[in-house]
């Protein structure tokens, strides 16, 4: 049976659980859009979205155009879904609303960061940080758009599409990945690739972020010139083994090259019955290359040193936030330092006005949940962890500086 009759026979009783939302929002009797597109649609126009193109992919805060960023990399996911959901006959729109906003919650300077700030929340909150988890609490309670009413609202998106960005976990090592068939309260994961993806699209997208990032990461090693001729030596023989193309020319293997094969090779071995998969050959070259990437590229010498920069930014960031706690005086205290870190608390203080109970000394145009309670620790130190995670690695290293300069 193909993926299309499969989608088609969807019952009335799932698809009222894939478009639902936690609150309704208004409608438009004029409104042309799919509840999908509109979510896509309130991705787009966020805020969080738009401080991708700041954050690192695998190489930090770079200088260079040409080098793969955040917001890059999951409009590469959106447009591998995309193409492989129209083949297979799924659902295109739901696709890209979850692709664009898989990694909402990433925070700055990669992966990395993603490690500084479990150290972090361990520390303080005996729980786990992972970005997947953080986007979803990103488009669930911390992202907002202007309603009609001039006041800002919650995204609220449709259920389908915040499973898919919750369980979007890229690292899939298996063959053969099938939705599964409860529906779970999603904030009560607990940890990355927990859960599979709700819906075949979400599937797809969780494949799409891998097939998206391995040759792209090559391309970018290659711009930088970090891998020496014995690893791109290395790197040819080691497809030409797998693909059985002898000796290859290495200009034709790229990111074009490699992402047509992933996308064909998986198109032609996916099925309902077989659940979504490549080939033996290929699953085994995707591994390859993953293994590749971590000994050549993403453990290179020059990340390391960055990598400690990016761990000094961010607990000094998060230490000296945590250290002008107060109680509910927090905010005074805050605003005696405003002058001397105009960047760094004062945006800040912002982001308690928004999402804490300090919203009450504000007549802002705030229609969101509030999320922290100011007089509690713990919800103080979370709304510093949120306040960077958030951040594009530009704004890190800003407010570093204002840390730094006397």
């Amino acid at each position: 049976m193909p993926f299309s009759k499969v989608a088609a026979v969807v019952g009335n009783e799932k698809w009222d659980l894939l478009v639902k939302r936690v609150t309704e929002i208004y409608q438009r009797d004029s409104d042309i859009r799919s509840e999908f597109w509109r979510d896509y649609n309130r991705i787009l126009h966020c805020t969080a979205y738009r401080r991708l193109k700041h954050k690192t992919q695998v190489f930090f805060a770079t200088q260079n155009d040409h080098i793969c960023t955040r917001i890059e990399h999951v409009n590469h996911v959106a447009a591998v879904s995309v193409t492989l959901c129209q083949r297979l006959g799924l659902n295109t729109e739901l696709a890209i609303a979850i692709a664009t906003g898989h990694d909402l919650g990433h925070p700055p300077f990669g992966h990395e960061g993603e490690k500084i700030l479990q150290k972090i929340v361990s520390g303080f909150a005996g729980e786990r940080f992972w970005h997947e988890k953080n986007s979803l609490w990103f488009v669930d309670k911390l992202e907002t758009l202007p309603g009609a009413d001039g006041y800002e609202h919650n995204l609220n998106l449709t259920y389908a599409v915040r499973d898919g960005i919750i369980t979007h976990c890229g690292e899939v090592d298996e063959n053969a990945i099938f939705p599964r068939q409860e529906y779970l309260p999603l904030e009560k994961m607990t940890y990355a690739n927990q859960y599979q993806p709700f819906t075949w699209e979400g599937c797809i997208v969780k494949i799409a972020d891998k097939i998206s990032y391995l040759g792209r990461d090559i391309e970018d090693a290659l711009t930088l010139e970090i891998l020496s001729s014995q690893q791109i030596n290395e790197l040819k023989e080691m497809l030409g083994e797998v693909l059985g193309t002898g000796d290859i020319n290495f200009r034709e293997i790229n990111n074009t090259v490699l992402m047509h094969r992933f996308m064909m090779d998986l198109c032609q071995n996916s099925n309902p019955e077989a659940g979504i998969r490549f080939s033996e050959e290929h699953l085994r070259l995707i591994n390859l290359i993953k293994k590749f990437n971590y000994e050549n590229i993403y453990y290179h010498p020059r990340l390391a040193v960055f990598k400690k920069y990016a761990e000094l930014i961010i607990e000094s960031i998060f230490a000296f936030l945590a250290g002008v706690y107060s109680g509910k005086k927090t905010i005074n205290e805050l605003k005696k330092l405003q002058a001397s870190f105009p960047l760094l608390v004062g945006y800040f203080m912002d982001w308690l006005y928004k999402y804490s109970t300090c919203r009450y000394e504000t007549k802002a145009k705030y229609a969101n949940q509030i999320v922290y309670d100011i007089a509690n620790e713990v919800e103080y130190k979370r709304a510093i962890v949120d306040y960077i995670s958030g951040m594009a690695d530009s704004f890190a290293i800003k407010g570093f500086h204002e840390l730094t300069s006397f």
